[in-house]
């Protein structure tokens, strides 16, 4: 059967999201279409205005509505630790567990050869320029345990402990270099890990 032009063209933009195969999209708009056409305006209207009001922090680069976002505003944090996740996404989940009260750095993605991302791709500067300027204790850094994400925390890793000036605080003591403590399995997902797991691997970083 033909579908109707509307529900095909919807059907194709459903499946360019991720982990969205052909037939979820297509329960997608069939439910839709059994909204009444106000549903379906407000709907719209929200993914129209999505972009509208939102901004990069100019600090730790997480989009919020503000710049400097929430968190990096709020003086009651910990502010002698960064949190390095690759997206705003991976931030939520971090915070959703309650298990953290320090700062984030969002990098914006991993390293990844196959999609020709480099370190300069990602917001690495500030994230050294940060370390340089402020008082921090701890880098912790909270990537995928995926052959992306490891090989950005080994490239990480190595830049810090390579330029003293970015890897030492003001008092001349090294800054711990953390990352989330193998609860996680390789190759796994930060968005798809149990709160309990995400908690457990903060605790018992190394």
């Amino acid at each position: 059967m033909k579908l109707p032009l509307s529900i095909q063209n919807l059907i194709d933009e459903f499946s360019k999201l991720p982990t969205i195969g052909r037939k979820s999209a297509e329960r997608f708009v069939l439910f839709l279409l059994k909204r009444n056409q106000n549903e379906l305006d407000k709907f719209a209207d929200a993914v129209k205005n999505l972009k509208i009001g939102i901004k990069k922090c100019e600090v730790c680069g997480c989009l919020d509505e503000n710049t400097p976002c929430s968190i990096c505003a709020d003086l009651k944090r910990d502010q002698k630790k960064i949190c390095v996740v690759a997206t705003t996404r991976d931030l939520i989940i971090i915070e959703d567990t309650n298990a953290y009260n320090g700062l984030y750095h969002v990098l914006g993605g991993n390293i990844d050869a196959i999609k020709e991302v480099a370190p300069e791709d990602l917001n690495i500067k500030t994230l050294l320029e940060r370390t340089a300027k402020n008082n921090v204790k701890e880098i912790i850094l909270a990537l995928n345990p995926s052959f992306e994400g490891e090989s950005t925390v080994l490239y990480l890793t190595k830049i810090l402990n390579n330029h003293p000036a970015q890897a030492y605080d003001r008092a001349g003591k090294n800054i711990n270099i953390t990352r989330l403590a193998r609860g996680l399995p390789t190759g796994a997902d930060l968005q798809y890990a149990d709160e309990l797991t995400i908690k457990n691997a903060l605790k018992y970083r190394v």
